[in-house]
């Protein structure tokens, strides 16, 4: 069983680590995107907005799934961990030593969320101001 554990331990704090690499290699190339972004080069609002705001879903959905993939090893982590109580017996060391595996995982979840969800919100705000100033640049009020 311990081998079954390291496996859904390594498994979704991978998965997690995978993820969060990920977006914040995305918030960084959009970062340097918006700020080599020059406004007055696009004729089309809709087409700086599609520009603007390439990828941005993918953080979103990084952000707002990884705490369910850490809640998933938590889950696993709890299931096996009473797997070994009825297989077993009652071992307090087993117990605990499984229970603190299963709760790294949806630590490790919050980690990758937390920044995932702000990153996400700081580009967001930032294709909001570039977006505000296209509309000043091309004399557009109000749309």
């Amino acid at each position: 069983m311990e081998g079954l554990h390291q496996l859904i331990d390594y498994g979704v704090l991978g998965l997690l680590l995978a993820l969060s690499v990920v977006a914040v290699a995305i918030a960084l190339e959009r970062f340097l995107v918006h700020r080599t972004t020059n406004v007055a080069g696009y004729a089309d609002r809709k087409e700086l907005e599609l520009h603007l705001t390439k990828k941005l879903h993918l953080i979103a959905t990084i952000g707002t799934n990884a705490p369910y993939i850490g809640l998933l090893g938590t889950v696993l982590g709890i299931m096996l961990t009473f797997y070994d109580i009825g297989a077993v017996g009652f071992d307090t060391t087993k117990i605990m030593t499984g229970l603190a595996l299963a709760l790294k995982a949806t630590a490790m979840g919050l980690l990758v969320a937390i920044p995932g969800v702000t990153l996400y919100n700081l580009l967001l705000r930032k294709c909001k101001v570039l977006l505000l100033q296209w509309d000043i640049h091309h004399g557009r009020k109000g749309i």
